[in-house]
């Protein structure tokens, strides 16, 4: 519940001010830089993981859950007075991008310390289905609420949303992982107790545990190359596609942020059922390229009904390829490094607000649909030398990572 609250208070934030900002400034480039400014804390990522290892998941989760709630009530009040301005928004929403995108983070290195390895597909599934149904009803409440009642009342649903969910991350069980080596080559170090670490050592241990792993290698050059090439035409270009391409309004771009989520809730849905008899790094690998086909399919399609159809499509592949791809981390990880790689994990987005950034200009002096066919074109190059690069790792029936 704690997830779903967060979730749900995300996607109607976002939608709300992604729209504010592109009808207030009326500039592709200053939508691009809105989207891309709730990624800047991606670089301190593994750092939140870190701190989760050493003090306590539970205790660093509700901290960040008291930052959202501090925030949106600042933005809550600035709207209802009637004094909310764009360089207002852009500030606000900068301090929350130093914490939101190690959410997930906390997440899953809450699900690997308290589930069995064996249901880690189906638990990973299951918090992914809180954040896609969250996405779905999120983002229509959102464009709903601010189309009948106005941004103020929205706003106070968001503080309301951030409120239960700390109220409810309060409740989580305290478990500690396990303290990490002092680093991944010293097998000597990890039989011994050994003297507290500072966090730029753990930091190193992570990065080189993952180096040395290649399936965990493959995973993270999977996650940087899609969230620079694919995420940013279904994440924070969508108001541009709602507005100028569709020629819809807000209630418009409410269901295409909806179906793209409906999509990957059922895919998630799938893989809860079914996951457990599915080969992780085959699927994430796959999937992945025909997440990739599916956006060009979105790219070249003229009108908003058939632009929502294939968006349920492309989000269901999206949540295929991207859920294995949680879960094949989590069952190749040793329980100390958790933390420090779902943390490394996460600052591979740091390549989005690289991808958004630069697909302003290319709409700018191109057009939407030429920037969205170089960028799969970018995409489904890379996946294809990914797999064929450490194809023993990833598409061999036998392979670790591809253990059920």
């Amino acid at each position: 519940m704690a997830d779903l609250s967060t979730s749900w208070a995300f996607e109607m934030e976002t939608i709300m001010l992604s729209w504010y900002i592109l009808v207030e400034t009326q500039s592709v480039f200053l939508l691009t830089l809105f989207a891309s400014v709730q990624f800047m804390g991606t670089l301190f990522s593994p750092l939140y993981g870190v701190m989760g290892q050493r003090l306590g998941n539970k205790r660093v989760y509700c901290a960040m859950r008291t930052c959202y709630l501090t925030l949106a009530t600042i933005m809550m009040l600035l709207v209802v007075s009637g004094a909310v301005t764009p360089l207002y928004v852009f500030i606000i929403w900068g301090l929350l991008g130093l914490v939101r995108p190690s959410d997930l983070v906390l997440r899953y290195s809450l699900i690997g310390e308290t589930v069995p390895q064996a249901q880690l597909m189906a638990a990973t599934s299951v918090s992914r289905t809180t954040q896609d149904s969250a996405r779905v009803m999120g983002a229509l409440a959102g464009a709903g609420i601010v189309a009948l009642l106005g941004m103020g009342v929205a706003y106070i649903a968001v503080v309301c949303l951030y409120a239960m969910s700390l109220a409810f991350s309060l409740q989580v069980a305290n478990v500690r992982a396990a303290a990490a080596p002092a680093a991944a080559e010293d097998s000597h170090a990890q039989r011994t107790a050994a003297p507290a670490l500072s966090l730029w050592r753990d930091l190193r241990a992570g990065a080189l545990y993952v180096w040395r792993s290649p399936p965990l290698l493959a995973a993270m050059l999977i996650a940087f190359q899609v969230n620079l090439t694919a995420y940013p035409l279904t994440n924070g270009l969508l108001p541009h596609v709602a507005k100028d391409v569709f020629h819809t309004d807000q209630t418009g771009l409410g269901y295409l942020f909806a179906s793209y989520a409906f999509g990957a809730l059922l895919g998630a849905i799938f893989l809860s059922r079914a996951g457990h008899a599915l080969p992780p790094a085959r699927m994430m690998v796959g999937y992945c390229t025909l997440w990739y086909a599916m956006l060009l399919v979105f790219a070249l399609t003229p009108t908003l009904a058939a632009g929502i159809l294939v968006l349920i499509i492309t989000g269901f592949m999206q949540s295929l390829g991207m859920v294995t791809m949680s879960a094949m981390l989590l069952q190749n990880t040793q329980p100390q490094f958790r933390g420090h790689v779902m943390g490394i994990r996460m600052l591979m987005i740091y390549s989005l607000p690289i991808g958004l950034l630069a697909s302003g200009p290319l709409i700018t002096y191109f057009s939407y649909r030429t920037m969205a066919i170089l960028y799969v074109a970018i995409g489904i190059a890379c996946m294809v030398w990914i797999g064929m690069r450490w194809r023993d790792h990833l598409w061999r029936h036998d392979a670790p990572a591809n253990r059920r």
